[in-house]
């Protein structure tokens, strides 16, 4: 038995009674007013499920006006409620302008309870279906907001650091596709995810995706989608990274990472803005900004034959390149600043300062490894700080501006990840060919480079 509310609106009594007692046993709750006036104030009429409503109720007339005048009061105090008109006097442009101004159904008297019986059950789906629907859409709202959360610290008042807010600002209004450059660490994901917040399409999804950390085999589905039974363990239908960011930002990250095989379907989803899931034949239309990230230079690898042209004309539309953190003059202490408050909270060593000449070599120091290597030089000074005064030596760094390797000093993860910077700085960024170096597969050097990013 369907668990709605139902309200009858009609001038006739005995309708009213007929109605309520066809309906009693059908519903949980039978309500009827003989008035129409009453549902400019009635209470609580959006927690009605329907709303049976005569098209006329003044004696001599029939035109079916102001049933729809009340159809419009309701729709307008309770838009998702189903209404169902009724009249004796039949006509099918009267019905199909009631359905034009948001009636569900119309019905005529005198009715059949069967026919009746139905149509309110059909109406009772559709209200169902549709406050189903609209509590999806404000979960994914909600799902989005969470998702969005992300706070931006793009911390700075220099003069290149400005210079490039001042250039996503005048590009995030529009859709094209921006290509976002720069040394390892500079914070490129930044400058993405302020784009989409000053974006038209802030208030939706903003999907990241490491190029660099999806294998060869697995691209196509982790992008495009997959259907149940499409490969070995593909047990149920999945949507691809481009279906979630629809409607949104699409952010790929390392984008210089990818082998010309994946670049070709990679260039096709783009160009079509369509994506087929693996396994089947269906084409999905989306809705993107696309946003692309790489610290390799891309002309240099075109013309070396390692990256499509075409694909790089695509994702080129506007380039944002974010300066070294040693083309940011004080813009370093006001870095270390924030980082030295994140880190006295998170070891709860509060008090800390930074003295003048720590300051001075800070400034003076080239950062290699830019905002990301100030981030765990400030951590690990403040982990090992004795005083309340960081001083020149709490800061390990010499003069060619890389760490001072000593290896009684360090962890073999601070050792790994010099060995890692050093080969990523002899190719140019390329991970194949630093992994290809050091002896081990490009994901365990994906892996081990975001392993060191989140702090583990």
């Amino acid at each position: 038995m369907p668990k709605g509310k139902i309200l009858i609106v009609d001038d006739n009594k005995s309708v009213l009674s007929a109605l309520e007692i066809l309906l009693q046993f059908e519903y949980d709750k039978v309500d009827t007013l003989s008035n129409p006036n009453q549902l400019s104030t009635f209470e609580n009429l959006a927690t009605y499920d329907i709303v049976l409503l005569d098209m006329n109720f003044s004696a001599g007339v029939n035109t079916g006006n102001e049933g729809l005048y009340w159809n419009s009061v309701i729709k307008k105090r309770a838009p998702h409620i189903s209404v169902i008109m009724m009249t004796a006097y039949g006509a099918i442009d009267l019905a199909v302008q009631a359905l034009k101004e948001g009636a569900t159904d119309f019905i005529l008297k005198p009715w059949n309870n069967d026919k009746l019986l139905a149509t309110l059950k059909s109406a009772y789906s559709l209200r169902a279906s549709q406050k189903e629907v609209s509590e999806l859409k404000e979960k994914e709202s909600h799902l989005k907001q969470v998702i969005n959360q992300h706070k931006n610290y793009i911390i700075g008042n220099s003069k290149a650091l400005t210079s490039v807010l001042n250039l996503v600002q005048k590009v995030a209004k529009t859709d094209v596709n921006v290509l976002v450059t720069g040394e390892n660490g500079t914070g490129k994901e930044l400058i993405a995810r302020e784009l989409h917040q000053s974006s038209t399409r802030k208030n939706e999804v903003f999907i990241g995706v490491d190029m660099g950390s999806i294998s060869e085999t697995l691209f196509e589905s982790e992008l495009f989608g997959h259907t149940k039974g499409a490969f070995t363990d593909a047990k149920e239908d999945r949507a691809g990274k481009f279906e979630a960011a629809n409607g949104g930002t699409l952010f790929l990250d390392e984008i210089g990472n990818l082998s010309l095989q994946t670049q070709a379907k990679l260039l096709s989803a783009i160009q079509n803005k369509v994506v087929v899931r693996v396994g089947a034949n269906k084409p999905i239309s989306v809705d993107i900004r696309l946003i692309c990230a790489t610290n390799c230079s891309l002309d240099k690898m075109v013309a070396d034959g390692l990256f499509r042209e075409d694909l790089l004309y695509r994702i080129n539309t506007i380039h944002v390149e974010v300066p070294p953190l040693r083309d940011r003059g004080d813009d370093v202490l006001l870095l270390a600043d924030f980082y030295l408050q994140k880190f006295m909270s998170k070891y709860s060593k509060l008090g800390l300062r930074i003295n003048n000449l720590a300051q001075e070599k800070l400034i003076a120091y080239s950062w290699p490894g830019n905002v990301r290597e100030l981030q765990h030089t400030m951590e690990r000074a403040v982990i090992l700080c004795d005083g309340t005064v960081l001083k020149p030596t709490d800061f390990i760094l010499n003069e060619k501006g890389t760490p001072t390797v000593n290896t009684a000093a360090m962890t073999l993860s601070e050792m790994e990840l010099i060995l890692i910077n050093d080969a990523l700085k002899k190719y140019d960024g390329n991970y194949s060919a630093a992994a290809n170096q050091l002896g081990i597969s490009r994901q365990t050097l994906y892996n081990k480079i975001k392993k060191s990013e989140n702090g583990e």
